[in-house]
C-alpha cells in the first residue's frame, strides 16, 4: 500500500514538471521570437551575420533563452547602426533637394517634412524605436517624392542659365506646362499625381538639355574651329607652340566626344580649347611686337653707328687736308 501511495506521488510530481514544462515552453519560445523579430526590424543579420548564424543555432535547437539573449543583444547592437543608416538616408536625400533650389524657392514645400524627421528623431531617443522606423520611413517616402519636382525644377534652371531656351522651345513650354499641373497636383495633397506630372516634366525638360547641349556644342565647335584657324594664319603653332599644342590636346578631345555624342562635354572641352587658341594668339602678338620693337632699335642702331663712322671719317679726312 506505501509502495502504491509513494508511485502515486512520484506519478503526480513528474506529472506537475511536465505541465509546468510545458506552459513554461511556449512563453519562452514567444518571447525568443519576439526578440528575433525584433533583430531582423532592426537590420541585424545584415550588420552581424556571424552572430546572427550563431543566434540561429540557438534558435533552431529549441534552446529559447539562449536565442533570445542572442538576439536582444543583437537587436541593441544593430539599433544605433540602423538608425544612422536612416539619419544618413534622410541627410543626403535633403542635400539634393537643397541643392536643386526648390526649398528657396517654396520653403513651404520642405518644413513639413522636416518635421516628421525631427519626430523620428525624438522618438528615438524616447525610445520608441518602432514609432521612429516608422516616422523616418514616413519621411523618406515625403522626401522622395519632392526629390522628383526638385529635379525638374533643377533641369529648367540649367535650362534657363545656360541660354538653351532657343533650341527646343516647345517641349520647354509643355514641361512648363506640365510643372504646373505637378504643382496643383502636390498641395492638393496628391502626391502620386504630382509625381506622375513631375516625372513627365522632368522628361520633357531632359529633352530641352540634350537639344540644348548638341546646340550648344555645335556652335562652340564651330567657334573653336575658327579661332585654330585664326591661330594658324598668325602662325602660332610656331611660335607659341607649347600654348598652341595644349589647345590642339583640347580640341581634339572635343571632337572625339563631339563623335560620340557627348555633347555636353565637348561643348565644354571646346571652349576651353577656343580660349586656349586665343591665349596662344594674344602670346604670339606680342612676341611679334616685341620682335619688331628689337629689330627697330638694332636698325636703329646700326643707322646711329653709320652715322658715327661717317662722321668719323669725315673729321679724318679733314683733318689729312
Amino acid at each position: 500500500m506505501k509502495k502504491s501511495l509513494l508511485f502515486i506521488s512520484i506519478l503526480t510530481a513528474l506529472l506537475v514538471i511536465m505541465c509546468v514544462s510545458c506552459k513554461s515552453t511556449p512563453a519562452a519560445a514567444t518571447k525568443a521570437e519576439e526578440a528575433r523579430q525584433k533583430a531582423i526590424d532592426f537590420d541585424a543579420p545584415a550588420y552581424f551575420p556571424s552572430e546572427w548564424e550563431a543566434a540561429e543555432v540557438h534558435y533552431k535547437a529549441e534552446a529559447w533563452e539562449q536565442a533570445t539573449n542572442a538576439y536582444e543583444e543583437l537587436f541593441k547592437a544593430a539599433l544605433p547602426l540602423y538608425a544612422q543608416a536612416r539619419e544618413d538616408e534622410i541627410t543626403a536625400i535633403r542635400e539634393e533637394i537643397k541643392a536643386s533650389g526648390i526649398a528657396d524657392a517654396f520653403p513651404e514645400y520642405l518644413k513639413p517634412i522636416d518635421d516628421i524627421a525631427l519626430q523620428a528623431q525624438a522618438q528615438y531617443e524616447a525610445q520608441n524605436y518602432y514609432g521612429a522606423k516608422e516616422s523616418a520611413a514616413k519621411a523618406m517616402e515625403e522626401y522622395s517624392t519632392l526629390l522628383v519636382g526638385a529635379k525638374a525644377y533643377q533641369a529648367r534652371r540649367e535650362i534657363i542659365d545656360r541660354g538653351f531656351l532657343q533650341f527646343d522651345r516647345e517641349n520647354f513650354e509643355r514641361a512648363d506646362e506640365v510643372a504646373a499641373q505637378a504643382k496643383t497636383k502636390y498641395e492638393a495633397g496628391d502626391k502620386a499625381g504630382a509625381v506622375e506630372s513631375a516625372e513627365e516634366a522632368l522628361l520633357r525638360y531632359n529633352i530641352v538639355l540634350s537639344n540644348g547641349w548638341s546646340g550648344y556644342a555645335a556652335e562652340r565647335r564651330a567657334s573653336a574651329a575658327r579661332e585654330r584657324d585664326l591661330a594658324l594664319e598668325e602662325k602660332a603653332n610656331i611660335a607659341s607652340r607649347s600654348i598652341f599644342r595644349e589647345a590642339d590636346v583640347l580640341f581634339n578631345q572635343a571632337e572625339e566626344e563631339y563623335g560620340k555624342e557627348n555633347f555636353r562635354n565637348s561643348g565644354l572641352h571646346y571652349v576651353d580649347a577656343e580660349a586656349r587658341f586665343a591665349v596662344a594668339r594674344k602670346d604670339t602678338e606680342e612676341k611679334r611686337l616685341v620682335a619688331e620693337a628689337t629689330i627697330k632699335l638694332a636698325e636703329e642702331k646700326v643707322e646711329a653707328s653709320s652715322e658715327t663712322a661717317a662722321e668719323a671719317e669725315r673729321i679724318i679726312e679733314g683733318g689729312s687736308r
